[in-house]
């Protein structure tokens, strides 16, 4: 059957997009190898470094420690440039891992002599990074520095009057640039900086300060503050003046650095700001700091992703891409595919897999699961079961991801039934199931309204198959359990929990008990939550409270007496009971 004359056009759009001749590589930043033996290999500037040329420099040198902190040494010393908070902020997570801490230590030394912060996300980051290398005690090290800094610039005096200031005024007039001038503030990059930072979760006095500052007699803005200005307006509420000020900053010979434009761009997809997000990918594709490689197929991935794809901001992309030398990889290849298949044009799909095999691309079974995926999506379960034989054909192997796409699929589709007829085929071929697989199933069979099948299902998966599950897997189904009565399946799970060393979810428990139970549910509770010791006196002080809120006091009474002493004669205990006693007297 021919494509429809709609198909058509849109196929000669792809094949005029995706040609087959690559562009030439984009040009080599303008960095040469140092003749000196001591920094060998290491890049010099070629022309006076910028705030942005170092950090994109820096930005590629972030696997590199020793380099990345050569060249930072070489451009301070010998070169004189004066790095800003972000420059410091960012060689500073560079150096951040085990490998380098005394260097992290001294450089985190220089930094705060220089007048620089750390700013909430590097000290994020950073903690994160000691937390899974086991730095316990660089851990409390930088959490102590971090506290005491900001402490520190909590006592600059005049950046928290300015802050004071900025905050305080509902409009911007000149009673407000009065105050401000009386403030005395010390006008420099570093100091704007820091007061934006104070003032970020409100972007318009923001920016009222920032054009204020600018319109100061000697004083103005550089590539520190413009960059630091933008990354507070890259927000919904002021999208409009970010765009502005983007266009002022261009015009006044500044870029957006690439530290800026990766927060920003995590931003924009976090929020579902997937056209702004494309915006300034073009916007940086088209200036001299480009995004990394690998951005283009995260973006592409967004989009796909974002509910209902774009396919306009999809092929600008991609066209962005190409223009800017670079001929399309496999996973480009796969972020058009997964557009178009979650879409359900599996017309232009195909024609994308055929392509993709001219470029020496075979399909594999990221580019198989996308096919399943979108095939689910549009309820074409038959032709999604169809695919993985395809794949066998083709010599390749379905993956547990390819079925786990499947058997969502069909959950999402309501056919919980046939979900479990493709997990026993995939177990048949010798595909074992994981936490994953049994996520998805189980909260296919509680949408089924099929909870008392979940849990049997669960406790066949994890009791005998000994399946690992995750802890949002245990949660899920004891909150599903109790919503449908099932009190002691749930009180069994809380008791699993523990034997896969998870914290025993108690939260929901106090009020069900409270509300359908008896004083015997409420022990039995106690005893699930017990590991080696009784439980804390808040899970009983929340049980009791949770008595008190459905007006059942007599059982909350009977069951103290129950208790162990400690908790009869605990202080808080004591005073919840004593209160109840007070306003029955009353």
């Amino acid at each position: 059957m021919l494509p429809s004359s709609s198909t058509r056009v849109r196929l000669l759009l792809l094949n005029s997009l995706l040609r087959s001749t690559p562009l030439p590589p984009p040009k080599s930043f303008s960095f040469i190898s140092s003749p000196n033996p001591e920094t060998s290999d290491i890049p010099i500037p070629t022309s006076p470094p910028t705030q942005e040329s170092i950090l994109y420099v820096l930005k590629k040198l972030e696997q590199k420690p020793r380099k990345a902190l050569s060249f930072f040494n070489c451009v301070t010393t010998q070169h004189s440039f004066e790095p800003g908070s972000p420059t410091y902020n960012l060689m500073l997570r560079i150096l951040g891992h085990k490998d380098w801490m005394k260097d992290f230590w001294a450089f985190l030394k220089s930094m705060d002599e220089t007048g620089h912060g750390v700013d909430h996300g590097t000290f994020l980051t950073l903690l994160s990074n000691f937390k899974k290398e086991k730095l316990t005690a660089e851990c409390a090290a930088l959490s102590q520095f971090y506290a005491q800094s900001k402490e520190k610039a909590g006592s600059d005096a005049a950046v928290q009057d300015a802050v004071h200031v900025v905050l305080g005024s509902e409009d911007w007039k000149e009673g407000v640039e009065k105050k401000l001038a009386d403030v005395k503030l010390p006008l420099s990059e570093i100091v704007v900086a820091k007061v934006l930072r104070e003032v970020r979760d409100h972007p318009l006095k923001a920016l009222n300060f920032f054009q204020w500052a600018g319109r100061r007699p000697g004083y103005k803005h550089g590539s520190v503050a413009y960059n630091a200005m933008v990354r507070v307006l890259g927000r919904k509420e002021s999208i409009e003046e970010f765009w502005s000020l983007i266009q002022e900053m261009k015009g006044e010979g500044h870029d957006m650095d690439i530290d800026t434009y990766i927060k920003l761009s995590r931003q924009f997809q976090k929020c579902k700001m997937t056209n702004e997000a494309v915006e300034i990918y073009e916007l940086m594709m088209d200036g001299p700091y480009k995004p990394a490689i690998q951005d283009c197929g995260v973006l592409l991935r967004r989009i796909a992703f974002s509910g209902t794809p774009d396919l306009d901001l999809v092929f600008r992309v991609v066209r962005k891409y190409e223009a800017t030398g670079y001929s399309l990889s496999k996973v480009v290849y796969d972020g058009i595919h997964r557009s178009l298949t979650s879409m359900g044009r599996f017309d232009e799909a195909e024609e994308i897999l055929k392509k993709m095999r001219l470029e020496g691309y075979e399909p594999d079974n990221i580019t198989y699961s996308q096919l399943v995926y979108g095939l689910c999506k549009a309820k074409r379960l038959e032709e999604a079961c169809k695919v993985l034989d395809e794949m066998e054909d083709a010599g390749c192997v379905p993956d547990l991801k390819t079925w786990t796409v499947l058997i969502q699929g069909h959950c999402t589709a309501g056919e919980v039934d046939k979900a479990l007829e493709c997990l026993a085929k995939m177990i048949e071929k010798n595909c074992e199931a994981d936490a994953e697989v049994l996520d998805v199933l189980v909260k296919g069979l509680c949408g089924a309204n099929k909870a008392d099948g979940a849990y049997t299902f669960f406790v066949e998966m994890v009791e005998k198959g000994g399946l690992r599950p995750w802890q949002a897997t245990y949660k899920y189904l004891i909150k599903e359990l109790l919503s449908v009565k099932m009190l002691e399946e749930a009180l069994k799970l809380l008791s699993s929990m523990k034997s896969h060393k998870f914290p025993p979810y108690a939260d929901p428990f106090p009020p069900y008990i409270s509300k359908f139970g008896t004083i015997e549910d409420a022990r039995v509770f106690f005893k699930a939550l017990t590991v080696s010791n009784y439980p804390s006196s808040t899970a009983y002080l929340n049980v009791f409270k949770s008595f008190f809120n459905e007006g059942r006091y007599t059982e909350a009474q009977d069951l103290l007496f129950k208790c162990p002493h400690h908790i009869r004669k605990h202080a808080d205990i004591s005073e919840l009971f004593g209160s109840i006693k007070g306003e029955s007297v009353a």
